[in-house]
């Protein structure tokens, strides 16, 4: 849901800084130039939003690992990894 999320904040952007541009009497170059700097931010969000989803999807793949080690220490298995 996240990643939709970010490819309609990515898209919302582009067509907001496409209009800006179309409307100002500023150089093609230079709107060229700020929506190259707002497509890389948008993708640096979405890769740090991507990172974070990864980690936590580890950190919960160790506590559930944890908790059933726990679980076969008390109850006395011989085979303590899960």
């Amino acid at each position: 849901m996240n990643i939709n999320k970010n490819k309609s904040l990515l898209l919302l952007t582009v067509i907001g800084a496409l209009s800006l541009g179309a409307c100002s009497d500023d150089n093609a170059e230079e709107s060229g130039e700020k929506i190259d700097e707002i497509v890389s931010e948008a993708k640096d969000a979405a890769s740090d939003a991507g990172d974070s989803i990864s980690d936590a999807a580890t950190d919960a793949g160790n506590a559930l690992e944890d908790a059933c080690e726990d679980a076969k220490d008390k109850l006395d298995t011989e085979d303590k990894d899960c």
